[in-house]
């Protein structure tokens, strides 16, 4: 990749003059770098940048060119330039630099051109340290892509991996990250498989994004797997998991929802921790959201989780989500939740229809925030 940028050349002083007003006009031009090189985390952006200032300072013609993210191995001094090439009257003066942090391997090369005057000592000061500033930040959005990388296909996995459920759930999920960088985050959804043809629904966000969200939510999962495997209640079993994730310091607190289906009864019991309600989509299409009581988030060792139980009729489809999916900035979460609740699906969804409405509707792709959604329906038995 390529950028080029070309702008009338300034009038320095001749090669190796100072004096005050030279220094100052050094001092300005590097305070320039400063504030216009790196203003995003993109890399084209950033070359751009560097080639539009390097074009006014020491002015003529800027192109920078990137090699493919490698290792960092090190080299001889990357980030001292060439010595101009030597030129005739009327012929163009050229510069090489390595596009490189102090002896880390050069992510690419910066080329200046230009016929008149010669490059000064302040010159060759301003484009060091200007290619160096750009490198930085290069260097940094790369790493940073890697790292979101990492944190996107852990998330993935993990999420993409949930527990099998009884044979008399129909379920359906969905995991979608958030914004152009595709910022991962906390969100994931679980279903457990309990005694007596129950199962267990889960779905929980872990506070803050990247990599490091990711990890806490993998230790929240596992952590959730080994309590609700005792088949406690599922305030119980939040209370169980709060306890346990409060006495490690290191983990970030966390919402979360249980749902425990009992399709023999028809009931589903709930618990939460700091979490939306879910909403229940019936086989008339309509939708209507679960009233419950609301503990604190995971974490902090208060406690205080209580159960609410009702029926499921025959065609219902339960809707567990994160908050993604409805919030929206500067709205009240009464009106977001409000919007899913006013939604009026086709008859008899089931529960792949109503997560492909709902993430549409909701224009979810378009989300802030990451989503999590997991959807599911007791299989109707057949006739006898």
């Amino acid at each position: 990749m390529a950028e080029r940028e070309t702008a009338s050349p300034p009038t320095p002083g001749g090669p190796g003059r100072t004096s005050v007003g030279a220094a100052a006009r050094l001092t300005e031009a590097l305070d320039a770098a400063i504030g216009s090189i790196g203003t995003t985390l993109d890399e084209t952006t950033t070359c751009r940048e560097l080639t539009a200032f390097l074009a006014r300072h020491p002015g003529g013609a800027a192109t920078v060119a990137l090699t493919p993210a490698t290792g960092e191995d090190a080299v001889p001094d990357p980030a001292a330039p060439s010595a101009p090439a030597p030129a005739g009257p009327g012929a163009a003066q050229t510069l090489t630099v390595p596009l490189a942090v102090d002896r880390e391997r050069p992510l690419g090369t910066v080329t200046l051109a230009r016929t008149a005057p010669p490059y000064t000592d302040d010159d060759l000061t301003v484009l060091r340290q200007a290619v160096r500033l750009a490198a930085r930040h290069i260097r940094h959005a790369r790493r940073l892509a890697a790292t979101e990388d990492t944190a996107l296909h852990l998330q993935r996995a993990l999420v993409a991996e949930p527990g099998r459920p009884h044979p008399n759930l129909e379920i359906a999920g969905r995991y979608l990250p958030a914004g152009p960088r595709t910022l991962v985050g906390g969100d994931w959804f679980e279903t457990v498989r309990l005694h007596f043809g129950r199962s267990l629904l889960v779905v929980g966000d872990v506070m803050g994004h990247g990599l490091d969200a990711a990890v806490d939510m993998n230790a929240y999962r596992s952590a959730l797997r080994e309590v609700a495997a005792t088949d406690l209640p599922p305030h119980r079993v939040l209370r169980h998991l709060d306890a346990v994730v409060a006495q490690d310091g290191a983990r970030r607190p966390a919402t979360c929802l249980l749902v425990r289906v009992d399709p023999g009864r028809g009931t589903a019991t709930f618990a939460s921790a700091g979490h939306l309600p879910p909403a229940v989509f019936g086989a008339d299409g309509s939708a209507e959201l679960v009233d419950l009581p609301v503990g604190p988030p995971l974490g902090t060792g208060v406690g205080g989780y209580d159960p609410a139980t009702r029926p499921l009729a025959e065609g219902d489809t339960l809707l567990l989500f994160t908050d993604g999916l409805v919030e929206r900035r500067g709205e009240d979460i009464d009106v977001s939740l409000a919007r899913l609740a006013g939604l009026r699906l086709p008859p008899d969804p089931g529960p792949e229809r109503v997560v492909d409405e709902v993430l549409d509707r909701l224009d979810a792709h378009r989300a802030e925030d990451d989503v999590a959604v997991l959807a599911a329906r007791v299989r109707g038995r057949p006739a006898s």
